[in-house]
């Protein structure tokens, strides 16, 4: 337990100098949903302990036996022509040593046309990012606190230019299986650059998640509650287009208070039947709410919704997530049960 406590300690006060948000580092598609369970649920879960191997690819903490030869694989046709995909699979070498989970993130942003500063057509080029991922927990003594971490091998190219970095994730999660209740704290992508684009490091994506479940007693529902990027407050900036002008023409930027920000760190999620062969899953991020909604029109921006069936050894899930009126993104995935 104290070193849960020392490794928690050391993370949150290296937090304010690794506090970015998206567009303020590089490997962004690390923080992109891992599968359609998660994207379901609002797009980060850091509290199932189940059969999902993917979850491990989230919160190494969550890596258990019940992982065990379980191979997911995940495809998402994502905004404009960008593709991206997971895989996780989780072997137990016997009951003392636990569980250990492999897993990959790979995203290709599509084809695009080149031209020199003089407007020049120099061909066509293309971009695509990978991260290969090995992990491991354990319970911390005899208690209901376990800890995990992952070991992130990051390789990127963008043109012709190309990256490569190393990232590491801790989780630590407590279970309380009376009350059916779970809580976890994820510290996520802290690493570095080992080779920069062209000679300029630039940060990772670090960020820290705090996250609650449990399944409500006598009704078959268990909620999700992710308080995301706890590493930067504010997490939200006036938007321009939203500034109101009287009829000085006086304009006074978009007011964004305590409790906007305290919302845009909140993620909302519920799992009917989670324990069953079929499942139907709901979320609402607020903040993808609040930064694509459009002013004076109903288009149910932050919502998501996926179902799960499981037929024998395989289980598939698929995913509709709302960002905009003009942007829409469908998530598939499937597990395979090796062991049987």
């Amino acid at each position: 337990m104290r070193l849960a406590v020392a490794v928690i300690i050391f993370f949150f006060s290296i937090a304010k100098v690794q506090a970015q948000l998206g567009g303020e580092s590089t490997y962004q598609f690390l923080n992109l949903m891992s599968s359609p369970r998660q994207a379901a649920l609002g797009g980060k879960v850091l509290t199932n302990v189940d059969y999902d191997v993917t979850q491990a690819l989230f919160n190494p903490a969550t890596i258990n036996v019940d992982m065990d030869n379980q191979l997911a694989i995940n495809y998402s046709n994502y905004l404009g022509d960008i593709s991206y995909g997971t895989a996780a699979y989780a072997y137990t070498v016997d009951r003392r040593t636990q569980t250990f989970h492999v897993g990959m993130t790979y995203v290709n942003y599509g084809s695009f046309d080149g031209y020199d500063e003089n407007g020049i057509s120099t061909g066509t080029f293309t971009g695509n990012e990978a991260a290969l991922s090995v992990g491991y927990a354990a319970q911390i003594g005899y208690s209901d606190f376990y800890i995990g971490a992952n070991l992130k091998f990051i390789t990127s190219k963008l043109e012709q230019y190309n990256s490569f970095g190393i990232a590491t994730d801790i989780g630590v999660i407590y279970i309380n299986e009376y009350l059916d209740f779970n809580a976890a704290l994820v510290i996520r992508n802290f690493g570095t650059q080992l080779t920069t684009y062209a000679g300029i490091k630039e940060p990772l994506p670090f960020e820290i998640d705090l996250g609650f479940s449990q399944t409500l007693e006598n009704v078959p529902i268990r909620w999700h509650l992710t308080l995301e990027n706890l590493q930067k407050w504010p997490i939200a900036s006036p938007n321009p287009a939203r500034a109101t002008t009287d009829l000085d023409g006086t304009q006074t930027e978009e007011d964004i208070n305590f409790v906007s920000n305290l919302f845009r760190h909140t993620i909302l999620g519920v799992e009917l039947f989670p324990n069953k062969g079929f499942n139907i899953r709901l979320g609402y991020s607020f903040r993808r709410a609040q930064e694509l909604k459009i002013l004076e029109q109903r288009n149910f921006s932050g919502f998501s919704f996926g179902l799960g069936l499981k037929f024998n050894n395989i289980r598939f899930s698929y995913t509709h997530a709302r960002y905009s009126s003009a942007a829409n993104t469908s998530f598939l995935g499937l597990q395979i049960n090796l062991q049987q």
